[in-house]
């Protein structure tokens, strides 16, 4: 057994890797404009399903820009529908901020309930269009769907999430050169 035999396990678990780091550069580089974020979360996550059930048959390249193409639209309603509820959750939490007492304790409250209902969903809206092609309204309740039925792996992803955040940019500031080097 040679351990760089073109065939081997080495160079197979190497060239995925390869193809991993060629998809998430090109996910960045579609990301440029703010617009096809949701396009390119679709592309991105339609790839890395095909390279895991070993179903990619031709290049990274143009796999990609396959998948970002065939997904364009709804993804991109998708993603501004997330915009707007971003810009709505952030306004909301801005006027929470303003209250005072009581009541701004209980808004307060009911801001972090909304997040984590839009985190969770959002968690499976991109990789559910990416599989599936469903009308724009089926995707949604599809994401929050499957948000309920994995609850303990979303609220898991969730935590892992929030706590790669929190190591990267808010535990050590002088850290973040390094932080964002590791996200990307």
């Amino acid at each position: 057994m040679k351990l760089f035999d073109p065939n081997g396990a080495l160079m197979g678990a190497l060239g995925k890797l390869s193809d991993v780091v060629i998809c998430n550069i090109l996910f960045c580089l579609a990301c440029l404009p703010v617009v096809t974020i949701g396009a390119s979360a679709a592309a991105l996550y339609s790839v890395m399903q095909n390279l895991i059930d070993d179903k990619l048959d031709e290049m990274v390249l143009r796999a990609f820009w396959t998948a970002f193409r065939r997904n364009f639209w709804q993804s991109t309603a998708l993603w501004l529908l997330c915009l707007a509820a971003i810009a709505f959750l952030f306004f909301f939490y801005q006027v929470v901020i303003l209250l005072g007492g009581t009541l701004g304790r209980v808004y307060l409250v009911s801001f972090y309930v909304l997040l984590l209902v839009f985190l969770t969903g959002f968690l499976y809206l991109f990789p559910l269009q990416a599989r599936f092609q469903n009308k724009l309204r089926h995707t949604l309740r599809n994401a929050w769907l499957t948000a309920l039925l994995a609850l303990p792996w979303t609220l898991l992803v969730l935590l892992m999430d929030g706590a790669a955040l929190y190591l990267s940019f808010f535990m050590n500031p002088l850290a973040f050169q390094a932080a964002i080097f590791i996200w990307c």
